[in-house]
């Protein structure tokens, strides 16, 4: 027993406590003079891993992207823990698409979610986070000239021991749960270029595909368009064919006709033949190669990628003559659009369509026409008959004998008019009989412009200039090459 006397005084408390202290400080000062900062850091986790206690779970990160590649994982569990949510989850995002049945929910920063699967409860997390760039040493953030992007994540635990399921089984369940889903609810994107500065440089956007055009719909020669649908066939079940051969699966056409032949339409009616997004690339918002491979890598498989107006979309250097310019001056290489089309970068995915269209085959360069690259070359040419009677059953579902039908078919053959052209004369009034008059009368004076403009033709210099001028943008098109279907 320890009596009264022998009891330490405050004083004395307070002195041993303050020589104590004064020593720790003597100790950490002479610490961080003589260990370095690395080792100091190193040691310091050392102590702490000593003496904290063991952690009973394991974390794993899920990163929306992996490199400059989009991370399946993450979006298979986007997907799949929207199905999971319940009424325990206070923050939600809600979507809903004119193109979705239901409201889509999905998880909002910082919230979380259990799952239980096998009896083992998984603990999921969705993070997110703003990284900036900093200028002289201060971080800029809402101003127009800093460059930032969100970083977004998963994190699940789960107890440690169960490591092998979870990366085995649960992980891949999650991915085949979310394609089902993803199929069952699958709905047609246009994906374009997000106009927005990001730090991580061009980035693609998306907006939902409604458009109507079919094959059953299209205004096209009907062997061609039987051409083409055999050709989409045989690509889309090749998938061994190409890994045997050693080939990229991927399918190269080239649209080239006048405006107004139905190019645009006949991409639509391919993205829904076929149940493949469309991603529209503008070389002209491409500054440099590098951003071409990194929009490449982000997109989907099962695609269709279309690069419109390829012969004035953007001035592509000459390869013969790259070497003469300023590098400053130049953006985007034509030798960097062929390794993009047809080079290493181009097997970076599967099951992939790439379409370039023009109304000037003649102005592209070769390089870019070859087969590997171009595989299939198809020619949108003028109205035909055929075509005619597609649009008429369309709009003005007019029987095929309708009187009318044979006054102009002989006069359609001879003429230069464009599906376009044709659909806006048969909008132009809902009365069957009278459309179809109106519209012989416009074939009538077309046939009586072009005959005029052939009995000048051997008239004096200056009388065939203003007939060429009256059919500008018809130039050097006869009617037997507009009626030559050009499949390679």
């Amino acid at each position: 027993m320890f009596s009264a006397r022998d009891m330490p005084s405050p004083s004395s408390i307070f002195s041993a406590y303050a020589s104590m202290t004064a020593s720790m400080m003597l100790f950490r000062s002479m610490a961080n003079d003589l260990i370095p900062q690395p080792l100091r850091g190193y040691l310091l986790n050392a102590i702490r891993y000593l003496i904290e206690p063991r952690s009973s779970t394991l974390t794993l990160i899920i990163e929306e992207s992996a490199g400059i590649s989009r991370n399946m994982v993450y979006d298979a569990a986007e997907a799949y823990l929207s199905s999971r949510v319940t009424p325990d989850n206070h923050r939600l995002t809600v979507t809903k698409t004119r193109m979705d049945k239901n409201l889509s929910l999905r998880l909002e920063k910082g919230e979380k979610l259990i799952d239980v699967f096998n009896a083992v409860p998984f603990k999921w997390r969705f993070v997110c986070s703003v990284e900036s760039e900093k200028t002289n040493d201060v971080v800029v953030h809402n101003s127009s000239n800093a460059r930032s992007a969100e970083k977004r994540w998963f994190e699940v635990t789960f107890p440690k021991k169960q490591k092998e399921m979870a990366v085995q089984v649960y992980l891949p369940f999650i991915l085949e749960r979310a394609r089902e889903m993803m199929e069952q609810q699958r709905v047609l994107k246009m994906h374009t270029l997000d106009p927005s500065v990001c730090y991580s440089g061009v980035k693609w956007d998306s907006i939902i595909l409604d458009h109507p055009s079919t094959f059953e719909t299209l205004a096209m020669d009907p062997e061609l368009k039987n051409a083409v649908m055999q050709d989409l066939d045989r690509f889309v079940k090749r998938k061994e064919f190409y890994k045997r051969v050693g080939r990229a699966w991927k399918r190269g056409y080239l649209l080239y006709g006048p405006p107004g032949t139905g190019k645009s339409s006949l991409i639509a009616a391919m993205a829904n033949y076929l149940k493949f997004d469309i991603f529209d690339l503008q070389l002209g918002n491409v500054v440099r190669d590098s951003d071409l491979r990194r929009l490449l890598l982000a997109t989907a498989n099962r695609s269709i990628l279309v690069i419109e107006d390829i012969d004035c979309t953007v001035d592509i250097p000459d390869r013969r003559h790259a070497h003469g310019l300023k590098q400053s001056d130049i953006q985007i290489t034509l030798s960097g659009l062929l390794n993009f089309i047809d080079g290493l970068w181009s097997s970076c995915g599967d099951e992939r369509i790439i379409i370039f269209t023009t109304n000037h085959k003649e102005r592209l360069d070769p390089a870019l026409l070859r087969p590997g690259r171009m595989d299939m070359h198809i020619h949108m040419s003028y109205c035909s008959y055929q075509g005619f009677k597609l649009l008429a059953s369309n709009y003005l579902q007019t029987p095929s004998d309708h009187p009318l039908y044979g006054e102009i078919e002989g006069l359609i053959e001879d003429i230069q008019i464009t599906p376009a052209q044709v659909a806006e004369e048969l909008m132009k009034d809902e009365d069957a009989e009278a459309t179809l008059e109106g519209f012989v009368k416009l074939l009538k004076r077309k046939k009586m412009e072009g005959d005029v403009c052939q009995n000048n033709s051997a008239e004096p210099k200056r009388s065939k200039v203003g007939c060429k001028q009256k059919s500008k943008g018809n130039i050097g098109v006869s009617v037997t090459q507009r009626r030559t279907r050009r499949i390679r």
